[in-house]
């Protein structure tokens, strides 16, 4: 038995060591490391100017991202797998931060299935009838915007990314909302 506690202790150790610097993820400082955004460049980071985009909705009807933008404050985009998170989330985002944003377009983007008939059924299957669902078939939004389940895009209408995050209980999103021009 002390032998296998020796083995389980060293093969830990070699574990964490090869982790480098381990103490950062352990106590993760919150501060944004990636690299600064070049000013007047192209991307879907928070800075940048997004490049137009055109995507079907699950009714088939195409939606241009400068086109939506016209009379509007902001598009926001908020990448779903239709979990329970994302279900919460979108819930949250329906019921208390909608309605106050009336100029803002809000759309959940579907990234997980691989065809706009899948994505109607899964829009349908969770109740989000009353809101536009985009079927990101190709992946193009989720790779742009470097998405995943629960990333929040706010793009201005001027077309510069605003913020580009998870969705954790709204507050980061209504902020930007309610401090753009």
């Amino acid at each position: 038995m002390c032998c296998v506690s020796r083995w389980l202790a060293l093969g830990l150790i070699l574990l964490l060591t090869g982790c480098q610097d381990l103490t950062d993820d352990l106590a993760p400082s919150g501060a944004d490391k990636r690299p600064a955004v070049q000013a007047g460049s192209s991307g879907g980071r928070v800075g940048q100017l997004s490049p137009d985009f055109t995507i079907e909705d699950t009714l088939y009807t195409p939606h241009s991202l400068y086109t939506e933008l016209t009379g509007a404050d902001a598009v926001v985009l908020y990448f779903t797998m239709w979990c329970p998170i994302c279900d919460s989330h979108s819930s949250h985002l329906r019921r208390y931060v909608v309605p106050e944003f009336p100029n803002v377009r809000f759309f959940l983007v579907d990234y997980v299935d691989d065809s706009v008939a899948a994505s109607r059924a899964a829009q349908m299957a969770n109740g989000y009838t009353d809101f536009t669902v985009l079927a990101d078939v190709d992946d193009r939004l989720e790779t742009l915007y470097d998405a995943a389940m629960g990333t929040t895009v706010v793009i201005d209408s001027t077309g510069i990314v605003r913020m580009n995050e998870d969705y954790k209980n709204g507050d980061k999103l209504r902020q930007t909302l309610e401090s753009l021009p």
